[in-house]
This record gives C-alpha cells, structure tokens and sequence, in this order.
C-alpha cells in the first residue's frame, strides 16, 4: 500500500470522527487532531484504535502521545508496518 493509499485510508477513518463544525476537506498531513480537527481525546483513542484495526498494528502509548498531527500518525503507521514485513 502506497503512503498516498495510507493517507486515504486514515483521512477516513478521521472523518467519522468529526465535529459537525469540521469539513473533511480541513483534514490535510499537517493538520493537528486536537487543535484544527476538534477531535477530543477520547475520539483519539476510538481514531487509535480504527488504526490499529484498519493496518492491522499494534500501538503503544508512546506512539499515541507522539500522534499530534495526521503527519505524525502517518509516520508512526509506517515504521510500525515496516516493523511487520
């Protein structure tokens, strides 16, 4: 899966978890969860946690607390996935 189909697949999963006051159209690789996204933290953990189902990794809390921006989720999903093969 190419990182351009890992964006797509963790821009949807962030979507459902958007305030009705946030488009789909804001999430972009630099946006932050909690301070552009409105996502509470316990959306964060449910985003985590669709995550971990929809790649199929595992994610400790140290990688929840360094997943500020879509970026970052993104870097973890990678190492963790490069970990796996």
């Amino acid at each position: 899966m190419t990182e351009a189909a890992h964006y797509q697949k963790l821009k949807e999963i962030v979507a459902i978890y958007l305030p009705e006051d946030v488009s789909v159209d804001a999430i972009t690789q630099e946006s932050h969860f909690i301070n552009e996204l409105n996502i509470n933290s316990a959306n964060l953990v449910d985003i985590v946690l669709d995550v971990e189902d929809a790649f199929d990794i595992t994610l400790e809390n140290e990688d929840m607390d360094q997943m500020e921006t879509v970026q970052d989720a993104l870097g973890i999903i990678d190492i963790k996935l490069a970990k796996e093969s």
